[in-house]
């Protein structure tokens, strides 16, 4: 049994608030054990998982967990401005917290991988824009979609030098 109510592994340590969670009490959510799960599983993603994703995740450590706890949690968390919900393309909605910080995602179009990227210039060129508009920029978010490219082939070998008689 963990240290909170029997949720998660031994090692999984439920004690400590994870961040999301604390911004759940902050906004005066009350937490539940499954509800502590899956903000743990929130924080300790390093990627954008959908409901599904995230249901498997939690199901890993917890088996009485629910798919529908899981959905009610995710929109309960979108409410309350602690996720945000992403539409990368796709049938599924993916999520990241919103405290994750100022950044842009390029999707990669064959796998669904997204990467996550800052870029001064781009910022720059939005402030201009809006400037140039009569507008004070206030947000922005910037999606691309992209495939990559093909390594190029490495240089071919020299033909042979032709013998001299």
């Amino acid at each position: 049994m963990s240290a909170l109510h029997g949720y998660g592994p031994p090692h999984m340590d439920l004690a400590t608030p994870s961040r999301i969670e604390r911004l759940c009490i902050e906004r005066g959510l009350k937490m539940t054990g499954q509800r502590r799960l899956i903000a743990r599983v929130l924080s300790d993603a390093e990627d954008h998982p959908d409901v599904e994703e995230l249901y498997r995740r939690a199901l890993a450590l917890d088996a009485r967990v629910s798919i529908a706890t899981v959905y009610r949690t995710v929109r309960l968390l979108e409410e309350k401005g602690i996720l945000e919900r992403h539409d990368f393309g796709g049938a599924r909605a993916r999520y990241e917290p919103t405290e994750h910080g100022h950044h842009h995602h390029l999707i990669d179009v064959e796998t669904g991988k997204v990467v996550e990227f800052e870029d001064e210039a781009h910022e720059a060129v939005m402030q201009a824009i809006a400037a140039r508009l009569g507008f004070e920029l206030v947000g922005h978010r910037l999606e691309m979609f992209g495939r990559r490219r093909a390594e190029p082939a490495p240089p071919a070998p020299p033909p042979p030098k032709a013998k001299r008689p």
